[in-house]
């Protein structure tokens, strides 16, 4: 299934697209694209009605992030060893975690604002994992049974905020519209193996990153178990998985950065598309 929220910021409906692409209305049997609805009692319930019953939402709405009530948004850094390598960093042996502020998460065709004072604003396409049920202690063999389903995330990233101004990489991850995320979750028996996803960014119609979740490090697998040893992992909590190369800090012989009016493309196989201009803060 692909489930959605649509509407207006802040008062976002939850929906699902059928077979033929059509958004469907899922107000009547669900309140949000959250909590218990992300179980796997949740999600069957909702494979359940007759999406031919379900109203089709009308015109062209915004979409928003696919998940309501975001409760943690944990970031894996430097996890495609091909990625590792464009920026000359050693292969991590453990993942990399550094957290992004909810404050950032947006839909995923939302603007991406640049800070003040920003001038090395990046792209980065991820895999992002949504946890369907409490995660404490799981093995790899059970990871990924506590995932309700996956989704495409923008980790837009200000390289100087992160590298330069001293303390962790969130400065420069968490500035607002920073995590577009969506345009839907689609659950886990849909994705199937969530190693063998094609990954694509374009600015501005240029190919700037292509890659496969193939080459990740550590896999969803040993991620959530890992992140579980250390902290209870919730229903709506979005893990964001690393990003393969290509990413404008990497450019050679010079770094590429966003500026005001640029558009970013992203695809993830099976996942859908994120659409974004940049804009300046004001």
């Amino acid at each position: 299934m692909k489930l959605v929220r649509y509407g207006e910021i802040g008062a976002e409906k939850p929906g699902l697209i059928d077979a033929n692409g059509t958004l469907r209305d899922l107000s009547a049997h669900v309140s949000d694209i959250a909590g218990d609805t992300l179980s796997d009692a949740g999600l069957d319930a909702i494979r359940a009605l007759d999406t031919a019953t379900l109203p089709a939402v009308e015109g062209d709405p915004r979409i928003g992030t696919c998940v309501g009530n975001i409760g943690k948004f944990l970031c894996i850094g430097l996890n495609y060893s091909d990625h590792a390598a464009e920026t000359g960093a050693d292969i991590p042996k453990h993942p990399i975690l550094f957290f992004k502020a909810n404050s950032a998460i947006v839909g995923p065709n939302d603007p991406v604002v640049k800070p003040r004072g920003s001038t090395h604003t990046d792209w980065e396409v991820e895999l992002g994992v949504i946890i369907g049920t409490a995660a404490k202690y799981v093995s790899e063999e059970d990871a990924l049974d506590h995932v309700a389903g996956y989704c495409i995330v923008n980790d837009v990233s200000e390289r100087h905020f992160q590298t330069q101004l001293t303390g962790q990489w969130t400065k420069g991850k968490s500035c607002d519209t920073f995590g577009p995320t969506g345009p839907w979750l689609v659950t886990r028996d849909e994705v199937g193996d969530p190693q063998s996803l094609g990954m694509r960014l374009d600015v501005n119609g240029k190919r700037m990153q292509t890659g496969n979740t193939d080459t990740m490090i550590f896999t969803v697998a040993q991620i959530i178990s890992h992140l579980s040893q250390l902290m209870t992992l919730h229903p709506g909590d979005v893990i964001t998985t690393g990003t393969p190369p290509g990413v404008g800090m990497g450019m050679k012989p010079e770094p590429v950065y966003l500026n005001a009016g640029d558009k970013m493309e992203l695809w993830i196989d099976g996942l859908g598309q994120q659409t974004q201009t940049v804009f300046e803060d004001a």
